[in-house]
């Protein structure tokens, strides 16, 4: 009997973990973001729902090109809980993203989110990193109306392909998915990483490292 017992408790506390590990559903309509509110929570503070209006929940602006004359060549305009207020709580955002020919988005992860990124005009290479050890790239070519999946977390990337611009559409699953551009992150810190623990990291000469930073 107290051999049941206990296996009906650890099955109880198994569920219960598996429980705790997702986000609660939401409790009411919506959580419009108030960014004025003093209260600190794990996201923003709700609005009084009598004073939402449409334009909470609204944005205008992913049908015109963003300006890719920049080092990358590519420029993301991003749509989330900063841009619409009404995301908050939701678990959801977007971004377009726009490439120059043979522009790049640079190596990076978002810490909070899965991104599916669709192609709607143009040839992007994409690709991400699975984690150690094994650090295996998945690439893959992809043209207009493909989708791609970058898991939560994992270092990914693209690139234009093609000789003319291209065009996508990128859906994340948080209200604020974050980016660590990797080189910003590790090159481009403040304070800086001291450069004797870059030039170890990346087995290059101190000197190299000096000038990788500089450019950051």
């Amino acid at each position: 009997m107290a051999k049941q017992f206990l296996l009906l408790n650890l099955i109880a506390l198994s569920f219960s973990c598996v429980v705790l590990a997702f986000e609660p559903s939401p409790l009411q309509d919506f959580c419009v973001a108030d960014p004025a509110s003093p209260v600190k929570v794990n996201g923003l503070a709700c609005k009084d729902p009598k004073s939402v209006t449409a334009e909470d929940f609204y944005f205008s602006g992913l049908h015109l090109a963003g300006n890719t004359s920049n080092t990358f060549g590519s420029k993301v305009t991003a749509v989330n809980v900063a841009q619409v207020p009404g995301l908050n709580t939701l678990g959801i955002s977007l971004a377009r993203v726009d490439y120059a020919p043979w522009g790049i988005n640079p190596p990076h992860t978002h810490p909070r989110a899965t991104e599916i990124l669709t192609v709607l005009a143009g040839s992007l290479q994409v690709g991400f990193v699975t984690s150690n050890p094994e650090n295996r790239l998945i690439t893959k070519v992809l043209k207009k109306g493909d989708v791609f999946v970058f898991p939560i977390g994992l270092v990914h990337y693209q690139r234009n392909v093609g000789y003319g611009n291209a065009v996508a559409i990128a859906a994340l699953s948080s209200q604020n998915p974050g980016v660590i551009s990797i080189a910003n992150a590790v090159f481009g810190s403040e304070p800086a990483i001291e450069t004797d623990i870059l030039a170890k990291a990346f087995q290059v000469d101190e000197s190299v490292a000096s000038l990788i930073q500089s450019k950051f």
